[in-house]
């Protein structure tokens, strides 16, 4: 019961996501998003394992906080507040987001998944998660809700493999982890430029960099 709540939730912020202009605020619903991923491992009844909350503490602290704080603390050195462009409408982005979540639920239907239990909602949202990610990763200019979309991105990733989470070795998801972290990272580094040669974090502006 619990978890499909979390499920619902996250589902939810998915749209929040690509509704809204304001940086700091995807930040804060990606910050919760995470949270909430790594409180899901707790309700599926599989019991206090070691490895389970390893996982669960990893994503709420690295999810839910570090990697926000990182998104946070360049937001505050680049002074911007709000996606004003976007490659995409945010009425456009909305009903693709609705259209995806729709294909998401049509065709975790259609695969061969053991009914029941407590994963039954684990494939159409895990699949809605990665779409969003990739809507916000193609339709924002700036650099660091691009990083806001990959980080949704993994999101979508990690909850299809909390499906193993019994089976799964704790070091498979470090390597996820790991990756995330490669990832934000290297995004971060190309933030830092962006904003040091052109002192924006549009994107576009990587177009005119010459031999």
């Amino acid at each position: 019961m619990y978890h499909d709540i979390l499920i619902t939730l996250m589902v939810l912020t998915n749209f929040t996501l690509v509704a809204t202009s304001r940086i700091h605020k995807s930040i804060q619903v990606a910050a919760f998003q995470g949270v909430l991923l790594g409180l899901l491992p707790l309700t599926l009844g599989l019991g206090f394992h070691i490895h389970i909350l390893l996982m669960a503490t990893a994503a709420v602290v690295v999810k839910g906080w570090f990697i926000p704080f990182l998104l946070r603390r360049a937001l505050t050195k680049v002074h911007i507040h709000r996606e004003v462009h976007p490659y995409i409408g945010y009425t456009v982005l909305l009903m693709l987001c609705a259209f995806g979540t729709g294909m998401s639920i049509v065709l975790a239907h259609n695969l061969p998944l053991k009914p029941g239990g407590p994963f039954a909602l684990f494939v159409p949202a895990a699949l809605a998660t990665l779409f969003t990610g990739f809507l916000l990763l193609v339709s924002r200019r700036k650099a660091i809700t691009q990083v806001v979309g990959y980080l949704v991105l993994e999101n979508g990733i990690y909850l299809f493999g909390l499906m193993l989470i019994e089976d799964m070795p704790i070091l498979v998801e470090t390597g996820v982890l790991l990756d995330l972290f490669v990832g934000i990272f290297v995004m971060g580094i190309v933030i830092n430029h962006i904003s040091v040669a052109f002192d924006s974090m549009d994107t576009r502006q990587l177009a005119e960099l010459k031999d």
